[in-house]
């Protein structure tokens, strides 16, 4: 049986919490997108509002910059050198090798940057997130206005079923990601080669970025029910409650 929604909501603050525990004072942090980061930010502008915290960070999205405003929490502009402690992040879809899908948001061009100047990239995530098999979800693509009809034909071609993402408060008009570029999602089903597929789509002129992240993360913190896991590429999971640092 599926979880319910509650019980998903009670996963992602569960997940959220468990990461906080790792956050240091000093820290610069990457702050990612989607329901579950936002937990995650929430939780930490609490810490620094408590005066338990004293970090600075940016965020992956507009969204979770405005949260992290809200929270208090100090954001640092982009800049040459910048590097991030510790990045955490959500994810749509994640594998028992860590690979990811991610993007459902719109946000998956800021968050790849973000998660390659980390020192550390760590996945939050409900028990929904974790599949034997990437490609349920529908995997992003961010892409340039222009080439647009050409990325359709191309990522047809090679079987993604590619539809123009639409904006949901105007449905008539396509979305738009915080750069300003389109978003596409391609319906694959089954992704049997990640790494194949995201090398192909990179190769695709037009493709700004596409939504699978590949030995990018540390490890993930996912929730079932009441008990939290950490998972890390190919190794069985742990309970979170027996690391006091990052695992």
């Amino acid at each position: 049986m599926n979880p319910s929604s509650e019980q998903l909501a009670r996963e992602k603050q569960l997940a959220a919490a468990a990461a906080l525990r790792w956050v240091r004072s000093g820290m610069v942090l990457g702050l990612g997108s989607g329901s579950t980061a936002a937990c995650f930010i929430t939780l930490l502008g609490e810490a620094v509002r408590a005066g338990q915290l004293k970090v600075q960070a940016t965020a992956t999205s507009l969204a979770s910059e405005a949260l992290a405003r809200e929270g208090g929490i100090p954001l640092l502009e982009p800049r040459r050198g910048l590097r991030f402690d510790l990045t955490v992040d959500g994810a749509d879809e994640l594998d028992p090798h860590l690979r990811l899908v991610k993007g459902g948001g719109g946000a998956l061009l800021r968050e790849k940057v973000l998660a390659t100047a980390s020192d550390y990239w760590l996945i939050v995530a409900d028990s929904s997130k974790a599949v034997a098999q990437l490609g349920r979800f529908p995997l992003p693509l961010e892409v340039v206005p222009f080439a647009l009809p050409w990325v359709l034909d191309a990522v047809a071609a090679l079987g993604g079923a590619p539809v123009l993402r639409m904006d949901k408060a105007t449905p008539t008009h396509p979305a738009h990601s915080d750069q300003g570029n389109l978003l596409v999602d391609c319906h694959f089903n089954v992704i049997a080669d990640p790494e194949k597929l995201a090398a192909q789509l990179q190769n695709i002129p037009g493709i700004v970025e596409q939504g699978l992240f590949l030995g990018l993360a540390r490890a993930a913190v996912v929730a079932r029910g009441a008990e939290v896991q950490v998972l890390r590429p190919g190794q069985t999971p742990v309970a979170a409650a027996g690391f006091a640092q990052l695992p």
